[in-house]
């Protein structure tokens, strides 16, 4: 996998990926910044891997979406310290016990963003069935 990231002006930079996506990033508060890209990529990451193991279990999902929270070291470097990432997920006959086992499987094997992050933040997720 490669990326590239070209300086736009002020603090704002356009990462593209070999792939041929872009982003946007800005460290001033006009667009996501870097560390906002981190966190949707837990949510995203994990959301799909969620999703994909609902599905191989035969669920009709219709709907999850996954509310993030960070916690921030107070001195530079401003790491997190702690994420918390909930899924709000609706379908026809999915069990809680389906959706426990697929945040659990997501946040502990399959996630690579979380993943990468354990040991040095404090993970925890929730969900809720509707």
């Amino acid at each position: 996998m490669k990326a590239r990231v070209s300086w736009d002006q002020d603090l704002t930079f356009t990462g593209t990926t070999d792939s041929g996506y872009k982003t946007v990033m800005d460290g001033s508060g006009k667009a996501v910044s870097p560390m906002e890209s981190v966190l949707l990529a837990v949510g995203a990451c994990s959301s799909i891997d969620v999703v994909d193991i609902l599905k191989k279990g035969r669920f009709n999902i219709e709907a999850c979406n996954c509310e993030l929270e960070a916690e921030r070291a107070e001195e530079p470097p401003r790491v997190f310290t702690k994420i918390h990432a909930h899924y709000t997920v609706s379908g026809e006959g999915i069990s809680e016990k389906a959706l426990a086992r697929a945040v659990q499987l997501s946040a502990e094997k399959y996630c690579s963003v979380m993943l990468m992050l354990t040991g040095n933040v404090e993970i925890t997720t929730s969900y809720t069935l509707v």
